[in-house]
C-alpha cells in the first residue's frame, strides 16, 4: 500500500506538476490532524515520517518513560516501555508506533479532505502561475456561456497544457460582434487575480494592446524589432490608428504591416470582425506625424502651438469631412495617436 501510495505522488507530480515535497508536507498535516482529532493530549509528542527510499510512512508518538504515569497520551512506565524497546530507561524516551488503520474513521475522512484540498490548492497556484506569465498577451479562448441576461461571456482558455475559465464582460467585448458557443477567437489578458475559487482571468477584445499583439504573432519585422509599434489609438469594432516606425533604412514600416497582397493586416481585420486599421508612418517632428495621423485625407500645412501640445491643421476644401471623420472619429483617433490637440480648418479659412 505505501508503495503505491508513494507511485500516486510521482504520478501527481509527473501529470500535473504538484512538487512531491508539497504533497508530503500536506499528508503529513492531515495524518497529524486525523490522530490528534481522537488522541487531542499527545499534541506536539505525535511524529509522521515518510521515508521515499524505502517507500514507507510510519507514525510515531514520542513517549516519555517515567516511574509514575500521569498522561497516558505521552507517558508510560518502564515495564510497558520494554514490551517496545529493551533499551528504554526512565527519564528517556521511546517511539510508540501509531497503527494508522485505527484512526476513527470520521478522523480518516477529515484526513482525506486535507489531502484533496491540497491537490486542489496546489493545482490552481499552477494556473495562477501559469496565466499570470501570460498577464498583457494574447491567449485563445472558447466561448463555454453566453448569459443572456448579462451578455456577459464564460470563456475556456488554454495555456499549454492548463486550461481555466475567464470572464469576458459586456464592456470587454467588440461592439456589435456576434459570439456564439464553441466558437474560438483570440483575447488579450487583462490580469490574473487570485480568488477562493481559483484563479480570476480577466479578458479583452477591446483593449488597444490586443491590435499590438495581433500584429507582434502576424508580422515577422515586428517580432524581430525591425518595425516597431510607437502608437494605437482604437475604437474598438469600428477603427484602429497605429503609427509605426522602422528601425532599418531598407524596410518600409507601412509595407511589412500590411504585408503581399494585404494578407498581414486583412488576417488582423478578419480576427477583428472586421474593423477598420489605418497604418500611419510615425515621425519624431510634429507636423509631419500629425498630418500622417490624419490619414486618409490630404493635409496642406499644420502649425503648432509653441507649447507642442496642439495645434492647427489646414485641409483642402473637399477633405474636410474626410480629415474629421464620420461623428469626428479620424479626428478623434488622430489626436489620441499623436497625443496632440488638433484643430482642423478648410483651406478657404486659412
Amino acid at each position: 500500500m505505501n508503495a503505491e501510495f508513494f507511485a500516486a505522488i510521482e504520478d501527481l507530480e509527473r501529470e500535473k506538476g504538484i512538487p512531491r515535497e508539497y504533497m508530503y508536507d500536506k499528508i503529513n498535516q492531515a495524518m497529524l490532524a486525523a490522530f490528534r482529532k481522537d488522541n487531542p493530549d499527545a499534541a506536539d509528542n505525535v511524529v509522521v515520517e515518510l521515508d521515499e527510499d524505502k517507500k514507507k510512512i510510519e507514525m510515531y508518538v514520542v513517549t516519555n518513560v517515567v516511574e509514575e504515569v500521569e498522561n497516558p497520551a505521552v507517558e508510560m512506565t518502564l515495564e510497558q516501555a520494554h514490551k517496545i524497546s529493551k533499551r528504554a530507561k526512565v527519564g528517556g524516551q521511546i517511539k510508540v508506533p501509531v497503527n494508522t488503520r485505527e484512526l476513527g474513521r470520521i478522523a480518516a475522512q477529515n484526513a482525506k479532505q486535507v489531502i484533496i484540498q491540497g491537490i486542489r490548492e496546489a493545482e490552481r497556484g499552477l494556473i495562477y502561475d501559469e496565466f499570470t506569465s501570460h498577464e498583457h498577451e494574447i491567449l485563445t479562448g472558447e466561448v463555454a456561456r453566453i448569459d443572456p441576461r448579462t451578455g456577459n461571456v464564460s470563456m475556456k482558455i488554454s495555456s499549454n497544457a492548463e486550461y481555466t475559465d475567464a470572464l469576458l464582460s459586456v464592456n470587454e467585448q467588440i461592439r456589435d460582434e456576434v459570439l456564439v458557443e464553441g466558437q474560438r477567437l483570440k483575447v488579450y489578458v487583462i490580469e490574473v487575480r487570485k480568488s477562493s475559487r481559483g484563479p480570476q482571468v480577466l479578458i479583452s477584445r477591446t483593449h488597444p494592446v490586443l491590435v499590438k499583439r495581433l500584429f507582434e504573432l502576424e508580422v515577422p519585422e515586428i517580432a524581430d524589432g525591425t518595425v516597431e509599434i510607437m502608437s494605437i489609438a482604437r475604437e474598438a469594432g469600428s477603427r484602429t490608428k497605429m503609427a509605426v516606425w522602422s528601425t532599418a533604412a531598407d524596410v518600409d514600416p507601412i509595407g511589412a504591416c500590411v504585408g503581399p497582397r494585404g494578407g498581414r493586416v486583412s488576417s488582423i481585420v478578419d480576427e477583428l470582425g472586421g474593423e477598420k486599421i489605418d497604418i500611419v508612418k510615425y515621425s519624431e517632428i510634429p507636423e509631419e506625424y500629425v498630418a500622417a495621423a490624419l490619414s486618409p485625407a490630404e493635409v496642406l500645412n499644420v502649425y503648432m502651438d509653441e507649447e507642442g501640445k496642439s495645434c492647427r491643421v489646414i485641409v483642402p476644401d473637399n477633405q474636410l469631412s474626410l480629415a474629421i471623420g464620420k461623428e469626428g472619429q479620424n479626428a478623434r483617433l488622430a489626436a489620441k495617436l499623436t497625443g496632440i490637440k488638433i484643430d482642423i480648418k478648410p483651406e478657404s479659412e486659412d
